[in-house]
């Protein structure tokens, strides 16, 4: 048994499963249909693959070497996500009419990109890999097929937490399409995606 690979495992479930701005998009279309949050999560996921191959392909180390593209690239994900709370909020408050009292429509060519923008434009994700992946690969070993495997791993682990995510939201469905209930979540939900935008978007200036 590799006790690298276990190891890796369950530091990569962790990092998968905390919370933050995709397991917030993931939930918030989940909301709207199965079909919005699953679509979200494959998002997510494609994304993964993008940050992967970049960080094989060692370009996540220029960013780490040019801070200001780093920057500029953290602020551009930033203020998408603070896009998607700000839109999510003006819907909370907007008129109490039947459309604005449930979920508003997602298409799941639209989760999709909502998903894999969101994460993509995150460049801490692709740092993430190029800082953690060498990590796990043993002294000796050919680098290139063991990073590509660690790299699947955390793929794997994406697409079954946020799968889950998605199914289990739409599970509880019933309650939480509750005009009153759907209310209150969408607002929690843009709020917290403002204040994460907010955050992407301000550190690297007052950093």
């Amino acid at each position: 048994m590799d006790a690298q690979l276990i190891a890796f495992t369950g530091v990569a479930a962790g990092m998968v499963a905390m919370p933050g701005a995709d397991f917030t998009v993931v939930v918030r279309n989940a909301l709207v249909s199965r079909r919005a949050g699953i679509a979200c999560g494959l998002g997510i996921v494609g994304a993964l693959v993008v940050h992967a191959t970049l960080a094989v392909a060692g370009v996540a180390a220029v960013l780490a070497a040019a801070p200001a593209l780093f920057r500029a690239l953290q602020m551009l994900g930033g203020a998408y996500v603070l896009y998607l709370g700000v839109r999510t909020l003006q819907v909370v408050r907007g008129p109490r009419t039947a459309e604005a009292d449930g979920m508003p429509a997602v298409s799941g060519s639209r989760a999709l990109r909502q998903g894999f923008v969101t994460n993509a434009l995150n460049p801490k994700v692709t740092i993430t890999f190029l800082s953690l992946l060498p990590q796990f690969v043993p002294d000796g070993s050919p680098a290139m097929p063991r990073t590509l495997l660690l790299a699947l791993i955390v793929m794997a682990l994406a697409l079954v937490w946020f799968q889950a995510v998605a199914l289990l939201v739409d599970r509880l469905g019933p309650w939480l399409r509750r005009p009153r209930t759907a209310r209150a979540i969408e607002a929690v939900t843009g709020t917290a995606l403002t204040v994460l935008g907010l955050g992407l978007v301000l550190e690297p200036l007052l950093g």
